[in-house]
C-alpha cells in the first residue's frame, strides 16, 4: 500500500490508533515495537527519514516521527513542529552490501573504487547517505556511484536485483539474498535513532507513551533481537 493510503487507513481505523512515520531501515522493528506496546493501537507508515520529514511539514496525520538520525529530527524540532524533546531509541551500523556469493570480491572499502564494480549508494539527503559520505571522507575514498537511492532499502534492492555490485547499507538491511562485508573496527560512521511526539497530533498522551515506550528496556529487548545497537 502506497505510504499516503497506509496514513489514511491508519486514521480511519478508530480514535485509538497511533499512526508512526518511522525509517525506512525500521519497517520490521517497528512493528514488532508497535504489537508489544500495550497502548493504543500502532500503525507503521516506514519511508526514508527525509520523506517522513516532509509529511510532517505538510500535516500528514503521523503521530510520532522517528528518524535515523539526529539532524532530521533536529530541524522539525527547530520548526516547532514537535512536541517535547527526541529521545535516542537504538543504533545501528555501517556495512558493504553486496550480491549472495559476493561474486566480485569485495573486500572493503577501497574496492569501490575499482572500475568493475558498480555502486549504489543512498543520496546524501538520506541519513544512510549521509553516514555513508561521511564514512567514505574520513578513510580518503572517492566513489562515482551509479545512483544515488531515496532510500537505504532502495540500495540493497538494486544490489538483489543485480543492478549494482555493492553498496553502502545498515547491518540490519541484510537478508539471506544479499551479503555484507563488515568495516574494521573503528571505521565507519554508527547511526542513531531518534523518536518524538508531533506537534499537529491529536492523541498526545498516547504519542508521549509510545515514545517512552521506545526507550523502555522492553522495547530496547525487540530492537536488539532485530540487530539493533542499544
Amino acid at each position: 500500500m502506497p505510504i499516503l493510503g497506509v496514513i489514511l487507513a491508519a486514521c480511519s481505523s478508530g480514535t485509538d490508533t497511533l499512526t508512526v512515520g518511522a525509517a525506512s531501515s525500521l519497517t520490521e522493528v517497528m512493528d514488532a515495537v508497535g504489537d508489544a506496546f500495550e497502548g493504543s493501537g500502532v500503525i507503521v507508515s516506514a519511508a526514508g527519514s527525509q520523506v517522513v520529514a516532509a509529511q510532517v511539514r505538510e500535516g500528514a496525520p503521523l503521530d510520532v516521527v522517528v528518524t535515523a538520525d539526529e539532524a532530521t529530527i533536529d530541524r522539525l524540532a527547530a520548526g516547532g513542529l514537535l512536541a517535547g524533546e527526541p529521545v535516542r531509541i537504538a543504533g545501528n551500523r555501517l556495512v558493504i552490501v553486496v550480491a549472495a556469493g559476493n561474486p566480485k570480491g569485495v573486500a572493503g572499502l577501497a574496492d569501490l573504487v575499482r572500475e568493475d564494480v558498480t555502486v549504489v549508494l543512498a543520496a546524501s539527503q538520506v541519513p544512510a547517505g549521509a553516514y555513508a559520505a561521511e564514512t567514505l571522507a574520513a578513510a580518503g575514498i572517492v566513489v562515482s556511484p551509479a545512483s544515488l537511492e531515496p532510500s537505504v532499502r532502495a540500495v540493497v534492492a538494486k544490489v538483489r536485483l543485480g543492478e549494482a555490485d555493492a553498496g553502502l547499507a545498515y547491518a540490519t538491511d541484510i537478508s539471506a539474498d544479499v551479503a555484507a562485508v563488515e568495516l574494521p573496527p573503528g571505521v565507519g560512521t554508527d547511526a542513531s535513532y531518534f523518536a518524538a511526539v508531533v506537534g499537529a497530533t491529536s492523541h498526545p498522551e498516547s504519542a508521549r507513551q509510545f515514545v517512552d515506550f521506545l526507550s523502555s528496556d522492553r522495547a530496547r529487548a525487540v530492537f536488539r533481537t532485530h540487530g539493533f545497537a542499544p
